[in-house]
């Protein structure tokens, strides 16, 4: 036995009399997806990948051979995290796209770029601890090491380098505290990626911008 669809083919009459026939799948298929669940799908989905491709790039500039010694590393840094965080201008579009049927307003496009923003920053917390906890929380130590010979190789003696020691030491007293450290940790990647979600939020609100596919093609 054989069940019909409820759904029935439209038929639309242009102005010079052709009658055209769009089937009822294409228009299912059309339909935007609703529910709080494809949102929340794509904010974790983003937030994770956005996170983990940051935080797996701030460890590569750390571990690979040579790259300690690299003068534009901090440079280098923010470069992998603005990319990285290309992450919520896909994710908020996808939402534009699928759930908006192509069309969304600016603050629910920022709130879902801020959610992914929470979550990539957390992800950039929880592993950076996980990789401090690993090391023996060597990182400050190998970081001041190098600080201070870059000031030595710069021929920085005297007052002068006693003053980058005792500002590298309070550095390592900061680190030290564990709820200081997650906070600094925090803050490393949340106000760039804050400013990424605005950014986004501004350009996706307009339907021409970065259009889906199913209307730049009627379009």
């Amino acid at each position: 036995m054989t069940r019909e669809n409820d759904q029935k083919d439209e038929f639309t009459l242009s102005g010079d009399g052709a009658i055209t026939r769009r089937p009822a799948s294409l228009q299912a298929s059309s339909k935007p997806q609703t529910g709080a669940g494809g949102m929340t799908r794509i904010i974790f989905t983003y937030g994770l990948v956005s996170g983990l491709i940051i935080i797996a790039g701030i460890i590569g500039t750390i571990i690979l051979p040579g790259a300690s010694n690299a003068s534009h590393s901090e440079y280098v840094g923010y470069l992998i995290m603005l990319v990285a965080l290309s992450a919520i201008l896909i994710g908020v579009k996808q939402y534009r796209d699928r759930q908006g049927g192509g069309v969304i307003r600016f603050g629910k496009a920022f709130l879902i770029g801020l959610g992914i923003v929470a979550v990539a920053s957390v992800v950039y917390v929880v592993v950076w601890e996980s990789y401090l906890a690993v090391t023996h929380y060597s990182f400050m130590t190998q970081y001041i090491e190098a600080t201070l010979a870059a000031k030595r190789a710069a021929g920085v003696t005297g007052e002068a380098y006693q003053k980058a020691v005792a500002e590298t030491e309070h550095m390592r007293a900061i680190y030290a505290n564990p709820v200081l450290r997650l906070g600094m940790t925090f803050i490393e990647i949340f106000p760039v990626a804050l400013l990424v979600a605005l950014v986004s939020a501004a350009l996706l609100r307009f339907p021409g911008f970065l259009p889906a596919k199913s209307r730049a093609t009627a379009a």
